[in-house]
């Protein structure tokens, strides 16, 4: 009897030490955490929080508002035209994370209630290792070349030229990185097979397999933004020659389009429900002017005089032929229905 207790006391306690060693593997578990204790190299933006004045919240303030407090005043906004999530979402945007894609992902906006924006998001950036990938070259050129491969360039180069802002100071840069590591990728974000978290509970329990648990975790997000420039249809009268489904054109008009041309202090255009805005967007679909949504979607608008606010492009990653064909298609049944 005493070694039956005896055994099963030993069982509960290896038990214990195995789950202690599998603890790494919770759902809210930091995924760079997870990668840095396999041995992975630690990812360089990690925030210098010896900087006087930085602060989590401080950060926060940044992306969310415009400014931050420094003691009890309001700082400058960073910009008078825009915020971060203006064009960023601050929460996880794609049901996968390793193979992004339009249309899954208006799904998705749509069923937790997100903006379908242009820009990438900020949720998980911290993750990335290059930034202002593929055709963004055509447009910033040479500022490229500095914040392809750094964060903190990167988001220089967003403050200055993308929101017509400010630059940061370093408490504030700093205060950004160290809010953008709380909105870093958990462990809940990656879709991992049991088989593959078997190789990853093994490789924390006796230190075997850790490259291959290293290269699962990574497999299961990209480290990159792709973006694809692309020109609008030739013809727009005919449009991008796409069946449009107008539900779906419904979406991206409510999550996007109004996002910021509706409540937000974003644009002068003003896209409500009226019959008549849809009547204006139908009849301009078919120019070259910038209410064209062909237009504006993918070559975006420039900031007048150079200090005014502008809408970016969406890149083919962003916004899809079919879902402009939507978009059209919803634009379309409004303007020829009373509501």
């Amino acid at each position: 009897m005493m070694k039956k207790i005896l055994w099963g006391g030993l069982f509960l306690f290896a038990l214990l030490a195995f789950r202690l060693v599998e603890s790494p593997l919770h759902p809210d578990h930091s995924v760079a955490e997870l990668l840095e204790t396999l041995g992975d190299k630690p990812l360089p933006h990690k925030p210098d929080m010896s900087v006087d004045g930085v602060s989590i919240e401080r950060g926060k303030d940044i992306v969310i508002n415009g400014w931050s407090k420094v003691g009890s005043k309001k700082s400058r906004k960073q910009s008078k035209h825009f915020t971060c999530i203006a064009c960023h979402n601050i929460e996880r945007e794609e049901p996968n994370l390793a193979a992004p894609n339009p249309a899954k992902r208006l799904v998705y906006a749509a069923q937790n209630k997100l903006p379908y924006l242009p820009g990438s998001p900020l949720y998980g950036i911290v993750n990335r290792t290059s930034f202002y990938n593929g055709d963004y070259i055509k447009k910033y050129g040479q500022l490229v070349d500095l914040a392809r491969n750094d964060l903190r360039e990167a988001i220089a180069l967003c403050a200055v030229e993308c929101s017509q802002g400010r630059g940061l100071k370093p408490f504030e840069m700093e205060s950004v990185l160290a809010y953008l590591w709380t909105i870093d990728l958990k462990l809940r974000d990656l879709q991992i097979s049991e088989k593959e978290r078997k190789v990853i509970e093994m490789a924390f329990a006796n230190g075997s397999r850790k490259e291959k648990a290293i290269e699962i975790l990574k497999s299961k997000y990209l480290d990159h933004s792709p973006a694809s420039f692309v020109d609008p249809p030739e013809d727009r009268t005919a449009g991008t020659g796409k069946k449009g489904i107008p539900e779906n054109g419904q979406l991206l008009y409510d999550l996007s389009c109004q996002h910021c041309h509706l409540d937000h202090p974003f644009s002068y255009l003003i896209l409500d429900g009226a019959q008549t805005t849809f009547k204006h967007l139908m009849k301009q679909a078919s120019t070259y002017k910038a209410h064209s949504i062909y237009q504006v979607v993918r070559y975006g608008t420039s900031p007048k005089g150079g200090d005014e606010a502008y809408m970016p492009l969406y890149t083919a990653e962003r916004m899809s032929d079919q879902q402009l064909a939507d978009l059209r298609a919803y634009i379309k049944l409004k303007a020829d229905h009373a509501l």
